[in-house]
């Protein structure tokens, strides 16, 4: 073989390396991206399992002194039922929305009740539960990088050749309802 084949087998070779190399790299940045997501949404479900085992013991504790207002608890006891750990992401998401809606409706009715606000149990029930929503909140927003850089990176070149090949598919936010970036009221 002549010295300008050995080249031109060289040539392709290395190209072929290269694009391996790039396939690869891409390939392995996507997958770790999705175990990131995978990852800041199990911390997410983690502080929302606790915010769902701590609204009992808030509802047990107001319930016998807000008689007139038992709307307001159904509305949280209905929001906590709904959630289910099984269910895709959008649906949890959903789910935690609706649950800080009712948790919200409740917090501004024990203002309404004095003898209910004074109550110490009352009061580090609403403090664990601001806690609990702030780092909902916090986790929230790591997931949803996580999801923008994930989504950002399968459409963009080359990883989008990729994508489209492995039917790569992007991956859904955690939309918070409007006025959810502010923490429920808990002054007491």
């Amino acid at each position: 073989m002549s010295p300008e084949a050995y080249a031109a087998a060289f040539g392709v070779g290395l190209l072929l390396a290269v694009l391996g190399f790039i396939i690869v790299a891409d390939y392995n940045a996507v997958i770790a991206l999705r175990q990131r997501i995978d990852k800041a949404w199990a911390n997410v479900d983690v502080v929302l399992k606790q915010r769902y085992d701590q609204l009992p013991a808030l509802m047990d504790a107001v319930r016998g002194l807000m008689a007139f207002e038992q709307d307001v608890l159904v509305r949280v006891t209905q929001a906590r039922a709904a959630y289910s750990p099984t269910e895709p992401i959008p649906a949890k998401a959903a789910h935690a929305e609706a649950t800080t809606a009712a948790v919200r409706s409740l917090l501004a009715v024990v203002e309404a009740y004095p003898e209910v606000k004074s109550q110490q149990n009352v009061l580090d029930l609403q403090d664990e539960i601001e806690r609990l929503e702030s780092m909902i909140a916090d986790r929230r927003e790591l997931y949803n990088d996580q999801v923008y850089r994930y989504n950002t990176r399968i459409a963009t070149l080359p990883t989008l050749a990729l994508a489209r090949a492995l039917a790569w598919r992007p991956r859904e936010f955690f939309v918070a309802e409007p006025g959810a970036a502010t923490r429920p009221d808990t002054t007491l």
